[in-house]
């Protein structure tokens, strides 16, 4: 997902987003810890895009 996207979210949304970025993070590392071998690049696009979101939340906390 893009950057504006993000920032269009509210908090809600972008909270539901980080949720379900970290299960699919847990996901990813279980499929390789049990020898079903995950495309490698979406180990980084998933955490590049759980700090994009962090990002935004934060950046939002900041500008009320």
């Amino acid at each position: 997902m893009k950057l504006e996207d993000y920032r269009k979210k509210t908090n809600d949304e972008l909270q539901k987003e980080l949720e379900a970025l970290i299960k699919e993070r847990f996901n990813l590392r279980i499929q390789r810890g049990s020898g079903l071998n995950p495309k490698p690049h979406l180990f980084s696009l998933n955490k590049k895009n759980i700090a994009r979101v962090k990002t935004i939340m934060n950046e939002k906390k900041i500008n009320g």
